[in-house]
């Protein structure tokens, strides 16, 4: 463990220790190959997949806003993927691109967090290679350590590990420090539910399984305390230094639990599908801003010192928070 990352830049700083809501926002991004591609994700409304050129823009903006804090899923076409989601780990990639354009930038100024998993460049639409038709989790790990360690040559403030294999924050830690990579963060999903809230972001980073589901790896939504906090201790105990609990509204109960026991940093994932429930219901900017503002205080007093969600840039440029 070195306590040193989470204070290693101003914007970790700030976006760990700040004392209010708007500090501790992230704001997500779907990032595809290609020029002037700006595309609305339907489901979704207000969030759209954007290659590397608009992204850019986008960001800019936000940071002009205060929005410093910035999380890339990359999406990437069916010609791209395989069975090892092999291309995630190519540093040409445009979540690879967007990353080193961005930290040329910006420097210390923002904080980058980038999804690893395999679900979005495997072909068949899993977290991990299969094996005799299930998950074969080690073989999984080695390939997320490899995608890792490429996204940290890009400069990457935090590898966010949302795969839900087993000892992957232990092997990701090992691995950085093997390739000298002392100040890049893990931020993992470590109580993450196979949840039915994850409709919307599947469609916008084209990621469903092509067949079966997500039970055998993510948490069963009927399991109780011991066995979030049990996930959660044993990620920190391996090095992790942000703690993810997602979704959130349906587990505010887990979030205050997890929070309670761990002393790492504490995130919880504003997902889309809770996202899009408030973009649906409440039409106007002023009934959304009254409704976002009571979900991120929710989120506050449950324990949460980051808030991963789809809402950050409204909140901010709206100024609900």
């Amino acid at each position: 463990m070195r306590p040193r990352i989470n204070r290693w830049t101003s914007a970790r700083r700030d976006l760990i220790f700040g004392n209010d809501i708007r500090s501790s926002l992230v704001q997500p991004h779907f990032v595809v190959a290609g020029e002037n591609v700006n595309h609305p994700i339907q489901s979704m409304p207000g969030i759209n997949r954007q290659s590397v050129d608009v992204l850019l823009e986008t960001i800019d903006s936000d940071m002009q806003k205060g929005l410093s804090a910035h999380m890339l899923f990359l999406v990437l076409g069916h010609d791209q993927k395989d069975t090892n989601a092999s291309y995630a780990a190519d540093s040409q990639s445009p979540l690879h691109q967007a990353v080193r354009l961005l930290k040329e930038k910006y420097g210390d100024e923002i904080v980058l967090m980038t999804d690893l998993c395999l679900c979005t460049g495997t072909d068949h639409g899993h977290c991990g290679i299969i094996v005799e038709n299930r998950i074969d989790n080690d073989v999984t790990v080695e390939q997320l350590v490899k995608i890792a360690i490429s996204q940290a040559e890009s400069g990457v403030d935090y590898i966010s590990a949302s795969d839900m294999m087993d000892g992957r924050v232990n092997r990701l830690r090992m691995e950085l420090e093997n390739h000298g990579f002392t100040s890049t963060g893990i931020l993992s999903y470590s109580v993450k539910y196979a949840s039915s809230f994850y409709g919307p972001f599947r469609d916008a980073a084209d990621s469903s399984p092509q067949f079966g589901d997500r039970r055998s790896h993510q948490m069963d939504v009927r399991s109780g305390y011991s066995e979030a906090i049990m996930e959660a201790l044993t990620d920190e105990s391996e090095g992790a230094d942000i703690i993810m609990v997602k979704p959130g509204l349906p587990y505010l109960d887990v979030l205050r639990k997890v929070a309670d026991a761990v002393v790492r940093p504490v995130a919880v994932y504003n997902v889309s599908g809770e996202y899009s429930m408030v973009m649906s219901a409440n039409p106007t900017v002023e009934q959304r801003g009254a409704m976002v503002r009571e979900i991120f205080h929710a989120f506050n007093r449950a324990g949460a010192d980051i808030i991963v969600t789809y809402h950050a840039r409204e909140a901010i440029t709206e100024n609900w928070v």
